[in-house]
């Protein structure tokens, strides 16, 4: 495996009340190489017809990832700084499994080319010591790629959670959602 400049003292974090819905995070996304001009993160209303807010869906980066535990080619993988990978193209059979079992419904099967693709964290750019496309352009810093430590500097008042419950699953993740500040889980009933 070729040497990478990952830093593991950085992280993602995502503050959906900060997301003002400008789509600079998918157009970043979409002029990366890696995944064929198309954007790996999607911003989408809470409700539409009530309000004008907006919020980011990235890939969560599970530390048990669903997607890869159901995939029955193994085209999915995990690496050892924990970033989850698209599919392999020469293993995925296009089934959706993964696309099914995501607690997050993150995965999008791209039809076109019968194959699962979703972010994994801009892996050209973060082995090489960079932050991901999407949190360099951010306006609003919705998105953010740096330390602990910087984040809560910058956001006193909010907590950094990588810990969610759906039902009886609790399922841990690479990536931190910003939440009120006492907050150590977010439970998904």
């Amino acid at each position: 495996m070729p040497e990478t400049n990952y830093d593991q003292e950085m992280a993602f974090f995502v503050d959906m009340q900060r997301c003002i819905g400008c789509g600079a995070c998918e157009m970043a996304c979409a002029e990366c190489e890696t995944n064929g001009q198309e954007s790996m993160i999607h911003v989408n209303y809470v409700d539409r017809k009530k309000s004008p807010q907006t919020t980011v869906q990235v890939c969560m980066h599970c530390e048990d990832p669903t997607c890869a535990n159901v995939c029955p080619a193994d085209a999915i993988h995990q690496d050892e700084f924990g970033v989850v990978h698209s599919a392999n193209s020469s293993r995925c059979i296009g089934c959706s499994n993964c696309v099914l079992a995501c607690p997050f419904g993150v995965p999008k099967k791209m039809e076109e080319a019968e194959l699962m693709m979703k972010c994994n964290m801009c892996y050209d750019r973060t082995s090489a010591g960079k932050k991901p496309m999407c949190a360099t352009v951010c306006p609003s810093q919705a998105l953010f790629f740096g330390t602990r430590e910087e984040i809560e500097r910058m956001r006193p008042d909010s907590e950094p959670v990588n810990s969610f419950l759906f039902g009886q699953q609790e399922v841990n993740t690479k990536v931190n959602i910003m939440m009120p500040k006492g907050t150590h889980q977010l439970i998904i009933p």
